[in-house]
């Protein structure tokens, strides 16, 4: 048996694991407008390709529905795979954005993101100690890396995905193809930890969680970029 984390294959012993990035991008949306004091969010991405699309629209479309005149800054590291390496553009990128208003920046750019990070923290913490600007980390839990100034993540759980599957195996139900995990299977979510837990009031979590249970329902339909 073998995984395929974000592809497909035909091949009937392969388990492509799919994630619905949009719906945990719409929920860090939220997070992001709601903590935002500018109105103005930023976006720094890897390419320019549809997978990117997808954080990118949940993204914008969680954030509106918080704030429907906020105003959000998209910017893409390159063209190349060099794209997803490149802090140093990452890092000139979200400093832009912030030069534009930016008050946190949601990164989907690889090691590129890391600039981003760098970026908030050159604008430093308040007089009652809260950073002054945020970044949200992506993929996995990275509210560690620079705590303080990383309001949250947007983590998928490979963890559940492959646990998942491994149980179809053992339990003789396994089936090759799309194995598709969003917020339903908790295939993404929102990380909370004693790093950013401080930064995210309880009613904000609150309407987060609202949210939540409304997209699993399907009474809330966040964009998939990606099938437009």
């Amino acid at each position: 048996m073998i995984f395929e984390k974000d592809g497909t294959t035909p091949k009937s012993n392969v388990a492509s694991l799919v994630f619905r990035e949009h719906e945990g991008s719409y929920l860090v949306g939220m997070i992001a407008a709601s903590k935002s004091k500018t109105g103005v969010i930023g976006f720094l991405g890897g390419m320019d390709i549809g997978l990117i699309h997808r954080f990118n629209k949940g993204y914008e479309e969680g954030a509106k529905s918080v704030n429907p005149n906020i105003k959000l800054i998209t910017n893409y590291v390159g063209v190349t795979d060099g794209a997803w390496n490149n802090p140093g553009k990452g890092k000139e990128l979200a400093l832009a954005q912030i030069e534009k208003g930016a008050d946190v920046i949601f990164t989907a750019a690889g090691n590129s993101g890391l600039g981003a990070f760098d970026a908030v923290e050159q604008y430093g913490k308040n007089p009652q100690g809260e950073a002054n600007k945020f970044v949200i980390g992506v993929d996995s839990n990275q509210n560690a890396v620079k705590p303080g100034f990383v309001l949250t993540s947007m983590v998928k759980r490979v963890d559940n995905a492959v646990y998942d599957v491994v149980k179809e195996v053992l339990g003789g139900k396994f089936e090759g193809g799309f194995h598709v995990f969003g917020l339903d299977k908790d295939g993404v979510a929102y990380a909370m930890d004693d790093n950013n837990k401080p930064l995210i009031p309880q009613d904000v979590i609150t309407k987060v969680e609202e949210a939540r249970g409304k997209i699993v329902a399907g009474k809330i339909k966040v964009t998939d970029a990606m099938a437009q």
